[in-house]
C-alpha cells in the first residue's frame, strides 16, 4: 500500500526527490513538499504535474523552528519525512520527528551554523530516543555520502573478505559555462572545500591543509582525466566505524583550475568567512552574502554539459590474496535535465534520497533507531538503483590507478 511522504526543502535536490517519488507511485502515494518559500514548492509541483501527471501538495514551514515543523507534521501525518534542506537543521527536524513518531531521512550530516565542521555524532546520540519512539532515522542517503556507503557494504559482502584501503572518488566532468558557480548550495559547498582535510589512517583521522594533496585521475568510459583533490567528507566517519578493518580511507573530488583560482581570491579578500562583520550599521556574514550573489545551483540545469563519475576503489583481501575493485556510476547532466529538469549533481543526490525512503517504506530497511546506509543489506538497494536512473558498474579487478 502506497505511503505518504513529506519532503522538506525545495532546492535542486528537493526538485529531483519530488519527481522521483512521483515516479515510484507503488511506494509513494500522497506527496507533500514544504519549504520556507512555498512559491518554490509550487513551481516544482507544477513541473511534476506537467511531466508525470501527478499532483503534489505544497506547504510553508520554517525548518529552523521545531514548533512549526511539529504543526506541519501533525497536520499532514506523513509516514516518513525526507529532509533535503540545510544540514544546520538536522537536529531540529530530527527532534520534531521523535516527538511526532515520524520516520526520518536526510542526505547530509549535521553542521553547526557558526563553525565550519560537520559530524554524525550529534545525530547518532539520538538513537535511543528514536528507538523509544519506535521510528527510524536514515542518515546520509545521497550519493556521497549514501550510494558510496552502499557500494562499500556491497563490496564487503560480495567481493572482499576485508577492506583495508578505501578511496572515494567524485569527479564532476560537467561544464556550466559560468565564470564561477557551485553545483549545490554555495554556502555548504565552500565551507566543505575550504575546511582542513582529514583522512583516516591507522586508527585515527589525520589532518592536513585543505586541497594540499592532489593527483590526476583517469575516469572510465571516456569521461576524461581530471585533477582530484583530497578533502574530508562525512561518509568516512561512519564507514571506518562500521568497517573497523579499514586501515586508510580517503575522499577525493575534482576541481577545475578556474574554480580553485576564484576560490583562492574569495578566500584572500575574506568573502568565505562565516563570522559576522559590520557593514553600514548591520551585521552580515560574508559567505552568506556571497551565496546571494552567486548563480542559484538549480539554475545551472539547462547550462551544464558533460558527465559525473562517482565511485569507490576498495582494496583488501579475498581468500588471503590481495584484490582491488572499482564500483562506479556515470551520470549525464543532459540526460538528468531531460528527465527531471535538473543537472546531475542534484540528480545523483535526489535519486538515492528517494530510494533510501523507498527501502524504508517497503520494509526492506526498517528498524527503530538511527542508522547509516551501510548498516543495512546493500543488495535490494543495488538491485533497484539502476532502474531509477543511476546504474552501476563493477571493475574486478580495478583497472584504475590504485597508488593512492
Amino acid at each position: 500500500m502506497a505511503k505518504k511522504v513529506l519532503i522538506i526543502g525545495a532546492g535542486g535536490v528537493g526538485h529531483v526527490v519530488a519527481h522521483k517519488c512521483a515516479q515510484a507511485s507503488e511506494t509513494f502515494g500522497d506527496i507533500v513538499l514544504a519549504s520556507r518559500t512555498e512559491s518554490r514548492c509550487r513551481l516544482i509541483a507544477d513541473d511534476v504535474s506537467r511531466r508525470l501527471g501527478r499532483s503534489i501538495k505544497t506547504a510553508t514551514v520554517n525548518a529552523d523552528d521545531e514548533a512549526s515543523l511539529i504543526s506541519l507534521i501533525e497536520r499532514e501525518q506523513p509516514d516518513l519525512l525526507i529532509h533535503v534542506a540545510l544540514p544546520y537543521q538536522d537536529l531540529v527536524i530530527m527532534n520534531a520527528c521523535i516527538k511526532t513518531r515520524t520516520h526520518y531521512l536526510d542526505t547530509a550530516n549535521f553542521e553547526p551554523r557558526d563553525t565550519a565542521k560537520f559530524e554524525y555524532v550529534p545525530q547518532w546520540k539520538l538513537a535511543g530516543e528514536f528507538e523509544k519512539a519506535g521510528v527510524m532515522a536514515l542518515l546520509g542517503s545521497g550519493f556521497d555520502p549514501g550510494v558510496t556507503n552502499v557500494y562499500t557494504a556491497w563490496a564487503a559482502k560480495h567481493c572482499l573478505d576485508t577492506i583495508e584501503y578505501l578511496d572515494i572518488v567524485d569527479v564532476n566532468g560537467g561544464n556550466h559555462g559560468q565564470p564561477f558557480a557551485t553545483n549545490f548550495n554555495p554556502e555548504i559547498n565552500i565551507r566543505e572545500v575550504t575546511a582542513p582535510c582529514r583522512h583516516w589512517e591507522d586508527g585515527a583521522f589525520v589532518e592536513t591543509p585543505a586541497l594540499s594533496m592532489h593527483m590526476p585521475f583517469e575516469c572510465p568510459e571516456d569521461v576524461g582525466t581530471y585533477e582530484i583533490y583530497r578533502l574530508y567528507h562525512e561518509e568516512m566517519e561512519s564507514l571506518v566505524r562500521n568497517f573497523p578493518g579499514i586501515r586508510r580511507a580517503q575522499f577525493w573530488m575534482s576541481f577545475s583550475q578556474n574554480y580553485l583560482k576564484h576560490l583562492e581570491v574569495l578566500q584572500n579578500v575574506g568573502m568565505t568567512r562565516i563570522d559576522p562583520v559590520s557593514y553600514n550599521g548591520m551585521e552580515i556574514v560574508p559567505l552568506q552574502f556571497l551565496k546571494a550573489v552567486l548563480p542559484e545551483p538549480s539554475s545551472l540545469g539547462p547550462l551544464t554539459r558533460g558527465q559525473t563519475c562517482i565511485g569507490i576503489i576498495a582494496r583488501g583481501k579475498r581468500n588471503g590474496v590481495d584484490k582491488s575493485i572499482y564500483i562506479y556510476n556515470i551520470c549525464s547532466h543532459e540526460d538528468a535535465f531531460s528527465e527531471v529538469g535538473s543537472q546531475a549533481i542534484s540528480y545523483t543526490t535526489g535519486v538515492p534520497a528517494m530510494l533510501g525512503a523507498k527501502m524504508m517504506l517497503d520494509g526492506k530497511w526498517m528498524k527503530p533507531g538511527v542508522f547509516n546506509m551501510e548498516n543495512f543489506d546493500p543488495d535490494p538497494f543495488m538491485d533497484e538503483i539502476g532502474r531509477f536512473g543511476l546504474p552501476w558498474k563493477l571493475q574486478d579487478p580495478a583497472r584504475v590507478r590504485d597508488s593512492f
